[in-house]
């Protein structure tokens, strides 16, 4: 069992190549060895669209007689943009698969396995289960409860501020942080942000999808944000439903704001599986409920000004019962300033 444990750490690193380029798709990475343990094909699902893992794998061999085959997700078994993954494993010719987690997808979900076992093939799994579950994080969400994956992005000082009380913010963190963050940002579908970051700082934040919620349409659509991308503005009344890249959509209110819920359901009709939120504190604490990750960026300033902008805003509690409890993940450090990386709601 440790030689597949430590194989399917190698289909989690392969997978992770495919970072940003397979959704809706799920990571997935595929090691195939022979009968004496040596690894003779490798394969990763590169990009949506294309071969899944362990076509892609089993591609670059003649045959695949009693090899084992080690991949982090279950095979799919349903014709999608590619065929079943199950039919080549099965004229290929292997004798073994190893596999790291169900596929949460209702139309695989344990058939693939029944197809591979139906067919002579002895299957092995779960494997490492954990591991495999927080790499497709996004994809089990997606299919296990037909919601958008929500990540939030914060920076601030060790005593929560993202900016002085009158607004300024340039910088708290150091270049190296900001160009992490920047990284991040490809890991998801969109960005979601705010009219008030918009108006504030004039951000260009490059991505081939942006959402803004803009009640009353108070932006400038010369901005650098709307320069480029596919731009979603969530408001209270379009005047307008498209411009050039810009979709308006009209969006209901509640509590007087743009209701989230309204906004998630309907990004993620628009085929839209996962947002990263760079925003303000009023956002952010209004997105808190519906987060699923939180990258909190901290540098080591102190600004000591009750009255300065903090990263999260929100109605006011009375018992410390009431505050948002997180999943410590890990931390990187980008000298002089840290990355925690927190699950707020377990998987």
């Amino acid at each position: 069992m440790e030689l597949y444990q430590n194989l399917m750490k190698q289909c989690i690193e392969l997978a992770r190549l495919g970072v940003g380029q397979t959704s809706p798709n799920p990571l997935v990475g595929c090691v195939i060895i022979d009968d004496e343990n040596n690894i003779v094909s490798t394969g990763f699902h590169k990009k949506y669209g294309e071969f899944h893992a362990e076509r892609d794998a089993l591609n670059k061999l003649d045959n695949a007689n009693n090899c084992t085959l080690i991949v982090n997700l279950e095979p799919c078994c349903h014709y999608g943009k590619t065929p079943p993954c199950t039919d080549i494993i099965v004229n290929k010719g292997i004798k073994r698969v190893i596999y790291g987690m169900k596929d949460p997808n209702p139309l695989v979900s344990g058939k693939g396995i029944d197809i591979l076992k139906g067919a002579g093939i002895d299957v092995v799994g779960p494997v490492s289960e954990d591991e495999c579950k927080k790499l497709n994080e996004i994809f089990i969400k997606n299919k296990s409860q037909n919601k958008t994956f929500v990540a939030i992005k914060t920076a601030s000082t060790i005593d929560g501020k993202i900016a002085t009380y009158c607004g300024n913010s340039k910088w708290i963190t150091s270049d190296c942080a900001r160009n992490r963050a920047k990284e991040l940002r490809s890991f998801y579908d969109a960005i979601l942000t705010s009219s008030a970051t918009v108006i504030a700082d004039n951000p260009e934040m490059k991505h081939k999808n942006k959402i803004i919620l803009d009640k009353d349409l108070k932006t400038d659509l010369n901005s650098k944000i709307y320069n480029e991308g596919n731009i979603f503005v969530f408001c209270k009344s379009p005047e307008i439903l498209k411009k050039g890249n810009t979709t308006f959509i009209k969006t209901p209110l509640k509590n007087d704001m743009l209701d989230i819920e309204f906004v998630l359901n309907t990004i993620f009709e628009l085929g839209i599986m996962s947002v990263f939120v760079e925003a303000g504190g009023t956002l952010c604490g209004n997105m808190l409920s519906y987060a699923d990750k939180l990258y909190h960026f901290t540098a080591p300033k102190i600004l000591a000004d009750n009255s300065a902008k903090a990263c999260f805003d929100g109605s006011v509690k009375e018992n410390i019962s009431q505050c948002t409890s997180l999943l410590y993940e890990c931390t990187e450090i980008f000298p002089p300033d840290i990355l925690n990386v927190y699950s707020v709601k377990p998987l």
